[in-house]
């Protein structure tokens, strides 16, 4: 591409963090590091949150690419790559001092990107940040700025939901449904090229089944009503769900949906049930901080600070609990498996670099993770792990994902059509009338 093609892409501190191999996304195009987002990595350096992890591996391919450029004498990326190249610019540009007053890493930033945009007039420069507000600043200016949409799906309600609903079924269909408990897909006119894993609801004025397409054997299989551990499904979405978390053949389970329908519970359950066929059940959560403020300002010592972020894997540990009486032998288990660790609640940071074997894993609030997190998360799994995610898509605490970023979206998107993965998107609230009120109307 001539030089005077090449759009100018000015990258902000988040980006990176958000995605340490971002220099490589952009093509042929020019990459600009201002200095003062090398400056603020430089703060993210340790630690050991996937930001810091980041953080380390980005500079460290900057790094390299800097020592091949001197070596070639020239600033190339990899082949087919742009270039890439580190502004140390303090001088602040009339009109940005004139907009902004305060000497901020972002204001900076702007100021770069703004001063590439007068100084190359025949090219488009564009500012990358994953800072709503900081885009809205630089438009102000007639900067162009866009997100970091890479790992982004294009559409969200176009998301796979993991079930349909099919009308005027044929009532001999659901006879031979019945009968058989399954059936080969060529007695089912009706159904057009089932995903693996998807879920039916077939349905005519008369009768109606549950199905699931069945990809190991090929068939349409009817799902039953099931019970987990004293937990058993109020509608047919938590029925889907069950089945697809007890199925030991199904190694990744992704459930999506508000609050109140059932994700957590019926993962925590499904793992009790099945808490013979692995060594431990791990519940993890990742810690988004109240107030984005980091959990050290929080009183007492690490365990401490993270209780209050664990709390809502316990309470849904108490309903099973209170599904028995005190001294129930399935209660008493519970107990018995909090104590010797073979059920565990731990934090999702404390899961780097484990290799987990034959472990039912429950990562809850999957939303607040980023698409590299969640790539992280799965590669830790070992032989006969099987791995849950359960979060709701629509409801983000993290400042820089939105329901199009995700890594719970964009593990969807991505997985649909595994033989080993199953997903289902839960509609109805079943915590409670007042909750599901509150969630419909407020």
């Amino acid at each position: 591409m001539p030089e005077s093609q090449r759009k100018i892409f000015v990258l902000d501190t988040n980006v990176i963090l958000h995605d340490a191999t971002c220099i490589h996304q952009f093509h042929d195009n020019e990459i600009v590091i201002p200095i003062s987002v090398l400056e603020e990595l430089d703060q993210f350096k340790r630690g050991n949150e996937q930001i810091h992890f980041n953080a380390r591996d980005f500079l460290r391919r900057l790094d390299e690419l800097s020592v091949e450029s001197n070596q070639s004498k020239g600033e190339k990326g990899e082949k087919g790559e742009g270039k890439v190249r580190v502004v140390v610019n303090h001088h602040w540009h009339s009109e940005v001092e004139a907009s902004f007053q305060d000497d901020s890493p972002d204001h900076r930033i702007i100021n770069c990107a703004y001063k590439l945009h007068q100084d190359n007039k025949d090219r488009p420069v564009i500012l990358v940040t994953k800072d709503t507000n900081m885009r809205l600043k630089a438009r102000s200016l007639g900067l162009q700025a866009k997100d970091y949409t890479t790992d982004a799906i294009e559409d969200v309600s176009q998301v796979y939901t993991g079930s349909r609903l099919l009308e005027n079924i044929k009532t001999d269909v659901i006879d031979n449904l019945y009968s058989s408990h399954s059936l080969d897909l060529e007695g089912l006119g009706e159904i057009n090229n089932p995903t693996a894993n998807e879920n039916f609801i077939l349905r005519n004025g008369q009768k109606s089944a549950l199905a699931v397409y069945d990809p190991f054997e090929s068939k349409m299989v009817r799902i039953d009503k099931l019970n987990a551990y004293g937990i058993t499904p109020r509608n047919a979405e938590q029925s889907f769900a069950l089945h697809m978390l007890l199925d030991n053949r199904i190694k990744m389970v992704t459930l999506s949906g508000k609050a109140g329908t059932g994700k957590t519970l019926l993962a925590l359950a499904a793992a009790m049930e099945r808490r013979t066929d692995y060594r431990q059940i791990l519940l993890a959560r990742p810690i988004v901080p109240l107030s984005n403020r980091d959990i050290g300002f929080l009183p007492g010592d690490i365990q401490s600070k993270l209780e209050p972020y664990m709390q809502p894997l316990y309470d849904n540990l108490s309903v099973i609990r209170h599904q028995f009486q005190s001294k129930n032998k399935r209660a008493v288990k519970i107990n018995e498996m909090l104590e010797s660790e073979k059920l565990l609640i731990t934090p999702l940071a404390y899961i780097r670099g484990r290799s987990l074997q034959k472990v039912y894993f429950i990562v809850d609030e999957a939303q607040n993770l980023t698409p590299h997190e969640v790539k992280t998360i799965i590669t830790r799994a070992g032989e006969g792990t099987k791995i849950i995610f359960t979060g709701d898509i629509h409801q983000i605490d993290h400042p820089y994902l939105d329901k199009r970023s995700n890594g719970l979206t964009y593990l969807i998107s991505r997985m649909k059509g595994q033989d080993v993965f199953a997903h289902i998107t839960l509609e109805k609230g079943e915590r409670s009338p007042l909750a599901e009120l509150a969630s419909d109307l407020l």
